[in-house]
């Protein structure tokens, strides 16, 4: 460690303690000497304002009357100055980065820091990668959904589903936001359904903010009906998938959370069958499909089924045009049938 590192682990030592530390441990803590110790000690005292004490009775230091101190103005140790600065930038980066736009004001001061504590990087911006494949805008009505969610008002929106290609208006009570696979939707309860739905944020053609006060459903329900089936699509579970993955595609998926209630179990050849619930299966079979000959459905049958329709569906494609290119242009076939 080095001083910036040492003083903020020293602080974090004493702060809220009642009684002292023995100036050993201190150094211990530190990896330090005695000699640098008293250098970190006499810094934090005379340069930061700590009430830093010496208890001569416990042979030990603490701060006064057990005071709650905290460094002046911003102050963070290396890995946490590194890991803030990358953070900023990846809700920089983020469509409508709220937060990032409330660390505006402090950015260069922690650049300073970043700098003093050793982690100052030129150009270091550009040694970042965020990837986002399949992300989506989050629109042009985010603020005021936000705006509802917050000040707990209904909203009127003019919503283009995708499933079905309709437009529909609905009078929504905002519950929260999320962020998912990169792409913002907004669950709420919605006043002509009375049911929970969720909206993707892109979809929404029109926002405007009610008076009418929000109806608010319990936390537990939202967890229940929105977070207990896999995927995106609301609803309790009414089916448990049962997946067989190959020993090769087992590396990847092993790590990999796909719902908090899945269910792993390894075979004997390495392949990994795991079970987990949902209630509709479209982003399911769409993730099924993406390990190709590396997974088989075990079950439901209704989900294998769907499965094996759309490999069909696929393979019955290709052979199609397949077949377009083999045959010979019409200008050939004329003179073949002479």
């Amino acid at each position: 460690m080095d001083q910036f590192d040492r003083v903020f682990r020293l602080h974090r030592l004493l702060a809220g303690r009642k009684t002292a530390m023995p100036a050993d441990d201190l150094c211990i803590e530190l990896d330090c000497s005695r000699a640098t110790l008293y250098r970190h000690l006499a810094y934090l005292r005379d340069a930061l304002g700590a009430p830093l004490v010496h208890d001569r009775e416990h042979g030990g230091y603490r701060y006064e009357g057990g005071a709650r101190f905290e460094l002046p103005g911003l102050w963070f140790s290396a890995d946490e100055l590194a890991a803030l600065l990358v953070l900023d930038d990846l809700l920089e980066r983020q469509p409508f980065g709220l937060l990032a736009q409330a660390l505006t004001p402090f950015r260069a001061r922690l650049e300073k820091l970043a700098q003093r504590a050793g982690v100052g990087l030129p150009n270091w911006r550009s040694r970042l990668r965020l990837l986002r494949m399949a992300a989506r805008s989050a629109g042009a009505h985010f603020g005021s959904v936000a705006e509802a969610l917050a000040r707990r008002r209904r909203l009127r929106i003019d919503y283009h589903a995708r499933h079905d290609d309709r437009m529909a208006m609905r009078t929504v009570s905002p519950q929260r936001l999320t962020l998912y696979r990169d792409n913002w939707y907004l669950d709420a309860w919605c006043h002509a359904r009375r049911d929970l739905r969720t909206f993707a944020l892109d979809r929404i053609i029109a926002a405007e903010i009610l008076d009418e006060a929000a109806q608010e459903i319990p936390e537990a329900e939202l967890d229940r009906r929105l977070g207990s089936s896999y995927g995106i699509f609301a609803g309790e579970p009414t089916a448990t998938a049962v997946l067989r993955f190959s020993p090769r595609a087992a590396r990847w998926v092993a790590a990999e959370t796909w719902h908090p209630q899945q269910q792993d179990a390894r075979e004997e050849d390495g392949a990994l069958v795991r079970r987990l619930p949902y209630h509709r299966s479209e982003e399911l079979v769409m993730d099924i499909l993406r390990h190709g000959p590396d997974v088989q459905v075990l079950g439901p049958p209704a989900l294998r089924e769907m499965v094996l329709a759309r490999l069909r569906a696929a393979l019955d494609g290709y052979a199609a045009s397949t077949a377009q290119k083999s045959r010979p242009p019409p200008a050939q076939q004329k003179s073949l049938s002479r």
